[in-house]
């Protein structure tokens, strides 16, 4: 009884906004600050209805003409709005009875998404939307509509979970920038030669680009504030594995040095000869076993190239230092194959292959 409790308190927990936000790694500044827009929508301008194009995201401002249910071919809600130029129709396969409420007739709309073509005409599916006040502006004679201000920037859409809408992370993201010192990680002189904008103004821009930024660089990748955030991680890569590197010559191994006498006669009884990549291959890698660190290296061949016996070659280097050497392989079948083809090279030279499983 008490682990169920448990189970359901660490359950309500996750569900919680600082659960949510855990989900997605999000619990410093510096998270929200590096939680970067997947791509934007362009809510700086109104696109009149009659001017959309079919699959193009557009922001238009409408005013609803009907809102009602439908049950044909499925329980549906059918709104059609319209503005100056033309009439659209907006459609919600699931909804809920506040947005109804909300999508009464007369009410003016600011809606974002695609439109398509459908045989009742213009038609959005489930769009986003909100109301926006209908200012009316009267000077003499003349009267007309004034649109509620519009945002100064692209509009971010950000990687978010279950329960955790994008105004939210907006608002977060904001409060994060305002209060982080983003101080600079390059030389002045460095971002000079490589053309690259600092790093606050990177984040900043990129969380809230103005309507001048192009929207093509930004959703590509290649706006200088993008390239900015690309050096840093690989730079942060680059010095992570020189740490890790640093800390491996910072171990202890012992010099295993070798004599030849176990290698020269393997070599000369081989019915082939070593290629130049394999001779410089196990060159490179005898001269790491004679240092008093740990070698790590990869060795890299296609098939049938012929790394086995720079294996053999690296083992033969280790028993001619006196110590013993093995070679672990992924299957029990590759063990085996192993295990036969290193008995053929090895046992005429005294030395004892076990094959263990």
């Amino acid at each position: 009884m008490a682990e169920r409790r448990e189970k359901k308190a660490a359950g309500s927990a996750g569900n919680t906004l600082a659960g949510r936000l855990a989900r997605l790694g999000l619990r410093r500044d510096i998270d929200f600050v590096l939680h970067l827009p997947l791509r934007y929508e362009d809510e700086t301008r109104i696109t009149a209805v009659s001017d959309a194009l079919p699959g193009v995201a557009a922001q238009f401002e409408v005013e609803v003409v009907s809102c009602e249910i439908v049950f044909r071919p499925r329980r549906q809600l059918v709104v059609r709005a319209r503005d100056d130029s033309g009439t659209l129709i907006l459609r919600f396969l699931n909804f809920y009875p506040s947005q109804q409420k909300v999508l009464q007739p007369g009410v003016r709309l600011r809606i974002f998404g695609e439109l398509r073509d459908s045989f009742l005409g213009d038609e959005m599916i489930h769009p986003r939307f909100h109301a926006v006040p209908n200012f009316v502006a009267s000077s003499g004679a003349n009267t007309n509509v004034k649109h509620a201000a519009l945002p100064a920037g692209l509009t971010p859409v950000y990687p978010t979970t279950a329960g955790l809408g994008q105004a939210t992370l907006r608002r977060l993201a904001s409060r994060a920038l305002a209060r982080s010192d983003l101080v600079d990680t390059l030389p002045a002189d460095v971002l000079a030669k490589l053309a690259l904008p600092s790093f606050a103004d990177a984040v900043r821009l990129l969380h809230s680009p103005s309507p001048e930024c192009s929207l093509e660089q930004l959703e590509s990748r290649h706006h200088p504030a993008w390239r900015r955030v690309q050096f840093d991680e690989l730079l942060a890569q680059q010095l992570s594995l020189r740490r890790a590197y640093t800390a491996r010559r910072a171990l202890g191994a012992p010099q295993l040095l070798a004599n030849g006498t176990l290698t020269r006669p393997l070599l000369a009884a081989l019915p082939f000869r070593l290629t130049s990549a394999q001779q410089r291959a196990g060159h490179e890698i005898a001269n790491d076993l004679t240092q008093p660190h740990p070698m790590q290296r990869l060795l890299q061949g296609d098939v049938g190239s012929g790394k086995t016996i720079v294996a053999a070659l690296a083992m033969l280097h280790a028993i001619e230092a006196g110590y013993q050497a093995a070679l672990m392989a992924p299957t029990e079948i590759l063990a085996e194959q192993h295990y036969r083809k290193l008995s053929v090279w090895l046992a005429p030279l005294g030395i004892d292959v076990a094959w263990l499983t």
